[in-house]
């Protein structure tokens, strides 16, 4: 194809897809971000914030059905864990309760948000332009991952990238688009969730008298540049991490190490409805994250270098650090991520119908997707495993 026929192509796919895409994200958001705007104005001007809090419950459970019953989940689960360590003082009553676990700011699209966050957005910061620049910001870069997830990875080869390849290669490139795309749609939730709960008057960290509203939920490039799988997960949905780290990996690191990482993506699981692919999806994230954990840990020793799951420290104790052979390893590893990435998001295909990506794909969707592409993220982590047990 050549530049001219791509070039019309491409404006047939903005008018078509890219017009359309933009008017049905914003027909579908435009009530909650008005909601939200108006439960932050409420929150500054009411004199009595606890009653403005409950009466917005119900203004959020009407769009609840739309959310995530995940969100609820956590937050009730993460009162009770908080209330029990005392980090919560005393019980909520059923107002300050439902206000926590309705708040129209976080109850649609997310993020999870602990009890005091909430209290302290019922307190009513005062408005700025760096509230609104950041809310603002992150709602506009939902719209363009939206964009990027429906008009542009289904299409990334050969439209946008001229790469074509054999068959075997035509298998992956389309896993990588399938994966993409998935990614994206992940990128368009987080983004929105950060806006939302921004504009709704949470989101922020406080330091003496200065307020930064600088809430993070994905980081879209620790994704598809990253430098571990193990970064991935934790860049994914940065407060969904954290929560797993704090109410889950902890209290199971009794357990051992590899058991709290295996009680962890299972607790996720769950959390995501139990679904088989998303089981399957998250046990395998769970032994690929503990295998290249333990395996860059070992040649890190054995070698002295900085190539561990997370960046080292300027003060580590690696004697390489920054010669090209440590980068290259690096990017090796960072190689095998992206590979590991597109093998497990080949199952989510926008394609399929629209009630089954609802409910959950079926067993031998996953198996089917999996068994196409020879089961090969499998086997490279069971050959990892051999070679760390054998440099041990």
């Amino acid at each position: 194809m050549d530049m001219s026929s791509r070039l019309a192509v491409w404006q047939e796919l903005a008018e078509s897809c890219g017009l359309a895409t933009v008017q049905q994200g914003l027909e579908h958001v435009w009530r909650l971000v008005l909601l939200c705007l108006i439960c932050r104005l409420c929150f500054r001007l009411a004199d009595t914030p606890a009653a403005v809090a409950s009466s917005f419950r119900w203004s959020s459970s009407s769009t609840s059905s739309l959310g995530s019953q995940m969100v609820v989940a956590m937050k009730a689960i993460s009162l009770a864990f908080d209330l029990d360590r005392g980090t919560v003082g005393t019980l909520p009553s059923p107002a300050e309760f439902l206000g926590y676990v309705l708040f129209v700011g976080t109850v649609v699209f997310g993020p999870w948000i602990s009890f005091t966050s909430y209290n302290n957005t019922v307190e009513g910061r005062k408005l700025s332009w760096s509230w609104l620049r950041s809310s603002s910001l992150s709602l506009v870069k939902s719209q363009i991952c939206l964009l990027v997830s429906t008009c542009i990875a289904p299409y990334l080869f050969p439209l946008f990238i001229p790469i074509y390849g054999n068959t075997f290669t035509q298998k992956w490139l389309r896993a990588y688009e399938i994966a993409v795309s998935f990614h994206f749609s992940n990128y368009f939730v987080g983004h929105l969730s950060e806006g939302t709960c921004m504009l709704a008057g949470a989101g922020f960290t406080e330091e003496k008298e200065n307020i930064r509203w600088d809430l993070s939920v994905v980081k879209p490039l620790s994704v598809e540049m990253p430098r571990s799988m193990v970064l991935v997960v934790t860049s994914w949905n940065i407060p969904m991490s954290r929560w797993l780290k704090k109410y889950v990996f902890k209290s199971a690191m009794k357990l051992g190490t590899f058991a709290a990482i295996l009680v962890t993506y299972m607790a996720s699981a769950l959390l995501h409805g139990l679904s088989f692919h998303l089981g399957a999806v998250l046990l395998s994230l769970g032994f690929i994250t503990y295998v290249e954990h333990v395996l860059r840990k070992k040649l890190a020793t054995i070698f002295s270098a900085c190539i561990l799951s997370r960046p080292c420290t300027s003060d580590c104790s690696h004697q390489h650090k920054k010669e090209y052979w440590v980068m290259l390893l690096n990017l090796v590893f960072s190689f095998l991520a992206i590979f590991h990435l597109t093998y497990l998001g080949s199952m989510f295909d926008s394609g399929n119908d629209e009630q089954e990506v609802e409910e959950g794909y079926a067993a031998i969707h996953t198996i089917q997707r999996w068994s196409e592409l020879n089961w090969a993220s499998h086997w490279v982590v069971f050959v990892s495993w051999v070679f760390y047990r054998l440099i041990q």
